[in-house]
């Protein structure tokens, strides 16, 4: 658990959570703390664990060891008394594909013991509505695009109020404009108090959409927090400059160990810079940056590029595992 949280602030808690197939460790003790009212990103590579995490979380396959609570409530053992609170998609949506849209949620509405049978024409409208697909109401699933299909699943998580909605890959599939919509509607539901917890392995999104994340890598859980947290790691800055001689002495000047980065080939070709162009780096310092350029200037450096390069959560990622990660900007 995060520090100062306490297990009545947490959405999702487990407690050394452990899920293995055979010989093989899937899950290895896993303790996640997802906050109440969080958008909360479940980062790694696909077969890093996430799924199978999410599956037990939800009671969908049983934990070799460890513990789940999920609002409060301990899993499996309360699942009857949970589940109506928590909507999911999880490894993608399964409908009928010869019926429309709008009877595959009629029919997976029906099926909720929770759900009132008097409005739910208008619970299926509503969902629909909410994801867009208000005029593919009519069509048949088999017409559906998979990004259609996805946004079906979402919706038919959205049937009932929800506080806790967990959503596994939603945005594959979906092209730039369906991705934003899932963005924005991910937003909108955290603004009414419920917790999103979102698997991806699409680093953008989660820094897109998310508050909160977790990375795991191999079966383990390598690190979570806010981003910012996660992403807290040392700063640069760095000088464009044909003075690189001078550069290295002003900082020097200010305490900062500088060093000269090597030149990429293209350097020459970009906008401003000339192939007497060098980049120096130093690790950031407490020095403000403006008082750092006025101190180049001042020392007759020829600026021509500065800024203050911080840590991102793809670098973040790469420290903490090693791993390279699909990233879609």
């Amino acid at each position: 658990m995060s520090a100062g949280a306490r297990a009545g602030d947490l959405a999702i808690e487990t407690r050394a959570l452990t899920k293995r197939f055979g010989h093989q460790v899937a899950v290895d003790a896993i303790d996640l703390a997802v906050p109440m009212g969080s958008v909360f990103g479940f980062l790694g590579p696909n077969g890093s664990g996430k799924t199978t995490s999410i599956r037990v979380m939800l009671g969908l396959a049983a934990a070799t060891s460890g513990a789940v609570t999920l609002l409060g409530e301990s899993m499996p053992g309360r699942l009857s008394r949970v589940l109506p609170r928590v909507g999911a998609l999880v490894e993608g949506p399964a409908f009928y594909p010869f019926l429309s849209g709008a009877a595959n949620l009629r029919r997976l509405d029906s099926a909720d013991r929770a759900a009132p049978g008097r409005s739910r024409s208008a619970r299926v409208d509503r969902a629909l509505e909410r994801v867009g697909l208000s005029n593919a109401a009519g069509k048949k699933v088999s017409a559906y695009s998979l990004g259609m299909k996805q946004r079906l699943g979402i919706a038919n998580a959205l049937l009932m109020p929800r506080r806790l909605l967990v959503l596994d890959e939603p945005t594959n599939g979906l092209d730039p404009q369906g991705t934003r919509e899932v963005r924005a509607l991910v937003r909108s539901l955290a603004g009414e108090g419920t917790t999103v917890f979102v698997s991806s392995h699409l680093l953008a999104e989660v820094e897109h959409m998310c508050t909160h994340a977790a990375i795991m890598s191999a079966g383990r859980l390598v690190a979570q927090g806010t981003l910012d947290e996660l992403r807290a790691g040392e700063s640069r800055v760095r000088v464009r400059t044909p003075d690189a001689a001078a550069t290295m002495r002003v900082l020097a000047a200010a305490g900062l160990t500088a060093a000269v980065e090597p030149t990429p080939d293209d350097l020459g070709d970009r906008a401003g810079a000339t192939v007497a162009d060098a980049w120096v780096s130093a690790p950031a310092s407490a020095v403000a940056p403006e008082a750092l350029v006025a101190a180049l200037v001042g020392g007759g450096v020829r600026v021509r590029g500065f800024e203050v390069q911080n840590t991102s959560l793809e670098d973040r990622f790469v420290a903490l595992t090693g791993e390279g990660f699909d990233v879609v900007r």
